[in-house]
């Protein structure tokens, strides 16, 4: 069974004038929410064989951030694919990318990220549903688990939403009840 992470890259700066959207850095409340979660992935045994990644500069950060707290080896892969696009284009790299990987982390950007959270979920606890609905912050993860035996057979509205951690609550305590998950 198939397990995706959506995770909304962390907060990034507009301090620089002129610079190009795709080279935008974390600022520093980004660079301190990055390694949290990342930190929380480890600790509840979220780590991913695989991640895809969007080639912006503030998703390689944000990735960047995660990485010393993953203790594994992974195939990580940059995608174009992610900047700049929408929510379909973000399913067909989930389904032509996720590969034998168990579990696919997703770092990309708002709207699509939010919207592919919307489009893949049909399942689970309605508060979690709603929040990714309305409310998807910058370093959010949203664990998305599906039916199916590959990615490439994932369908709109087939998975279902098991958790979704945002950094303000991990940083209050970071335990599994310090989030949002199916159970509550």
């Amino acid at each position: 069974m198939p397990r995706l992470l959506l995770l909304r890259h962390a907060k990034s700066s507009w301090d620089v004038p002129g610079l190009g959207d795709h080279d935008r850095p974390l600022n520093s409340r980004g660079r301190h929410a990055a390694p949290l979660m990342g930190r929380h992935i480890a600790a509840h045994a979220l780590l991913p064989e695989r991640v895809i990644c969007s080639t912006a500069r503030r998703t390689r950060e944000t990735l960047a951030g995660l990485l010393p707290h993953f203790d594994r080896e992974m195939d990580i892969r940059l995608s174009r694919a992610l900047y700049d696009s929408g929510s379909a284009d973000y399913i067909d790299v989930i389904r032509a990318s996720g590969g034998k990987a168990r579990v696919l982390l997703i770092i990309g950007h708002n709207p699509a990220l939010q919207d592919t959270a919307v489009d893949l979920v049909g399942a689970g606890n309605p508060a979690l549903i709603e929040t990714v609905a309305t409310h998807y912050p910058t370093a959010s993860l949203a664990v998305i688990d599906f039916p199916q035996k590959t990615w490439a057979e994932i369908a709109p509205h087939s998975g279902r939403i098991v958790a979704f951690f945002q950094p303000r609550e991990l940083e209050t305590v970071d335990s599994p009840g310090a989030a949002a998950t199916a159970d509550d």
